[in-house]
């Protein structure tokens, strides 16, 4: 699907699940594209009822990025996503609740970045999604005064080197009405099975919550 945002900016997104699904999700990418294993995230939401589009946020950009999980692959996605304005990255994720069909209730789920834009995209005024799903967001920490509109879970891994316990636990202090869930094997990435810190038991039961959630506040 070809989206464009309030700016003019016109951008690839990845469609999963019917259009006339009685709920939208919107997934948002790490800092490695829409790869293959966000394709299969997405794949995985539409399987469950929804109406998935995962935005190809690069493309503001590199058009067309797709990176592995080398460590040179984290250098040019970070690299990547220092060059795209945080305001403008929004102005994509505003495009994909858009798109989505008249009165369809929508949620949004990240992941590393995505966890961070998928806060932020819930802390704003334009009430687009009815809940959100934030998987190790890196940044969230230092947002962690932000009113979200929506309900929010967030998943933390325990062994998370770029995401320390304190920081979690500056967020919980900050933002006691959010649902967060911290797994005590995990390190950053852990739900991501094309990762060394791939961690299947965690991955499981965050996917678990998440569904739950989901369901509890857009299916019902």
């Amino acid at each position: 699907m070809k989206l464009t945002a309030k700016d003019g900016h016109t951008f690839d997104a990845y469609v999963a699940g019917s259009e006339d699904a009685r709920c939208g999700l919107v997934v948002v990418q790490e800092i490695f594209g829409v790869n293959s294993h966000m394709r299969s995230v997405a794949d995985g939401f539409a399987a469950q009822g929804y109406r998935v589009i995962c935005p190809a946020l690069f493309d503001r950009a590199e058009p067309g990025t797709e990176l592995g999980y080398t460590a040179e692959d984290v250098q040019k996605g970070l690299a990547i996503r220092a060059k795209i304005d945080e305001s403008k990255t929004l102005m994509d994720i505003d495009a994909c609740a858009d798109a989505f069909a008249p009165g369809m209730k929508a949620g949004i789920v990240g992941y590393c970045w995505g966890g961070t834009i998928a806060w932020l995209a819930v802390c704003r005024d334009e009430h687009r999604f009815s809940a959100a799903s934030c998987w190790y967001g890196g940044g969230i920490a230092s947002a962690k005064d932000k009113k979200p509109t929506a309900p929010v879970q967030m998943h933390f891994g325990e062994k998370d080197a770029s995401i320390p316990m304190t920081d979690v636990e500056a967020i919980r202090a900050a933002q006691p009405h959010v649902e967060i869930h911290t797994y005590a094997n995990a390190g950053h990435g852990f739900g991501c099975d094309q990762r060394g810190s791939f961690e299947a038991e965690a991955t499981l039961r965050a996917q678990e919550r998440t569904l739950s959630f989901l369901e509890k506040f857009l299916k019902k």
